[in-house]
C-alpha cells in the first residue's frame, strides 16, 4: 500500500432518504479513513439532495485500502439520525492517481439510500534517497597494507 496524501472533494449526494417527517433533513457526512475522521458541514434544509462542494485531507498510511461515508441528518434537541453510508476502495485512486467525482451507492440494512459523489486525488509520499555513501567498515580495524 502506498504512502501519502488522499485528497477527498466532498461534491453531493441525490435520493437520500428523508428523515424528517415534517421538514427537509440537514445531512452532513462524517470522512472516516482508517483512524482520521473528519466532518463536512451541515446542508441545512437541503433535504434529500445536499450539495457541499467541500475539501478534506487525509494522510495515507500502510494498510488504508477505503475510505468510509456515514451520511447524518443533524437533528436539533435529539440525536442526529444516521442516513446510510459508502464505502470507497482506494486501490483505483492509488493506480490512477486522480478520479473525477463520481457517484457511489449510498447504504443502509443492505439497501440502497440514495448516492454521494465524491472525487479522490492522491498524491504519494516522495520516497527520500541517500546522496551519501556509507563506507563500509569492519568494527574500525583496517588491515594494514604494509607488509613485512
Amino acid at each position: 500500500m502506498p504512502q501519502g496524501t488522499l485528497e477527498v472533494v466532498l461534491v453531493s449526494a441525490k435520493g437520500l432518504e428523508n428523515t424528517d417527517f415534517l421538514s427537509k433533513m440537514d445531512p452532513y457526512v462524517i470522512l472516516v479513513c482508517r483512524t482520521q475522521e473528519q466532518k463536512s458541514s451541515v446542508a441545512s434544509g437541503k433535504g434529500s439532495d445536499p450539495v457541499w462542494n467541500e475539501n478534506f485531507v487525509f494522510n495515507v498510511s500502510e494498510g488504508v485500502s477505503e475510505l468510509k461515508l456515514k451520511i447524518m441528518d443533524s437533528d436539533f434537541g435529539s440525536h442526529d439520525d444516521f442516513v446510510g453510508e459508502a464505502t470507497i476502495p482506494l486501490e483505483p485512486v492509488f493506480v490512477e492517481g486522480k478520479l473525477p467525482p463520481t457517484a457511489y451507492n449510498v447504504v443502509k440494512d443492505e439497501e440502497y439510500r440514495g448516492e454521494i459523489r465524491i472525487g479522490l486525488t492522491f498524491t504519494p509520499e516522495e520516497s527520500y534517497t541517500r546522496d551519501f555513501e556509507v563506507e563500509e567498515s569492519f568494527g574500525g580495524w583496517k588491515q594494514s597494507s604494509y607488509m613485512d
